[in-house]
């Protein structure tokens, strides 16, 4: 009896019907090695470019932010300078504060902060409040140079009082979120409210000095609050 031969086509055709998978599976590792170096590798999606406009914002706010300290020490110590001189006047011209006198003569255009500043707790704007400040500050650099002129027992305390009101001018309008909107009176506005305060008759002069004190103690008294506000919550936005 004779068998039929066996050919091997049909383990030939079962091979290659095998998947590619499980073929590669199959082949020699030099092979393998070969074929998986000659495929390519699909292209890693590129991650997506971090957004660093907020940490730029955040950078320029804590720039911004960094002369705090420093500004509320100085507020803090004109403040203190302006009450004393206050009391000296009060105490070697008997013309104090509340007098009668300092109502009937209060005809000045001095710096004031107002609710409408952004100043006050309930509604604070930090950039109009700085704005505010900043600006009056060199606003009453004219006024102090009267005091300092007139005043002249205290013209040194009074010179450092205005040269230190200068420095924190400087220093909060840098914290400004564009300085440019900072009023600051021009040299020839400067020179017109100086000739009007020199024409104050001699007799009202002491008064005139009490005026500017006064109000300039009040306004750092508000310069102090706003800037301790900034310094202890930090809200300072960009």
């Amino acid at each position: 009896m004779k068998f039929p031969r066996d050919c091997g086509c049909d383990r030939a055709r079962a091979g290659r019907r095998r998947p590619p998978a499980l073929r590669a599976a199959l082949l020699p590792p030099p092979l393998l090695l070969l074929l998986l170096l000659l495929v390519p590798r699909a292209a890693a999606a590129p991650l997506p470019s971090a957004d660093s406009s907020g940490e730029a914002e955040l950078d320029e706010a804590a720039a911004r932010r960094a002369p705090l300290p420093q500004s509320l020490l100085l507020a803090r110590l004109l403040h203190a300078r302006a009450a004393q001189l206050q009391d000296e006047v009060c105490e070697k011209f008997t013309i104090c504060p509340n007098s009668m006198e300092m109502l009937l003569h209060n005809n000045l255009s001095l710096p004031k902060v107002t609710k409408e500043d952004g100043c006050l707790l309930a509604g604070f704007d930090e950039d109009k409040c700085l704005r505010t400040i900043s600006s009056g500050l060199y606003t009453f650099q004219t006024y102090l140079k009267y005091v300092q002129e007139t005043f002249i027992s205290e013209n040194q305390n009074v010179e450092s009082l205005s040269y230190s009101t200068e420095r924190l001018a400087r220093t909060i309008r840098q914290m400004v979120i564009n300085p440019k909107e900072v009023i600051i009176p021009d040299a020839a506005t400067q020179e017109s409210l100086h000739t009007k305060l020199k024409s104050i008759k001699a007799w009202t002069e002491k008064i005139t000095i009490q005026l500017i004190l006064r109000d300039f103690t009040s306004f750092m008294e508000k310069t102090v609050r706003a800037v301790r506000y900034l310094q202890n919550t930090r809200s300072f936005r960009a």
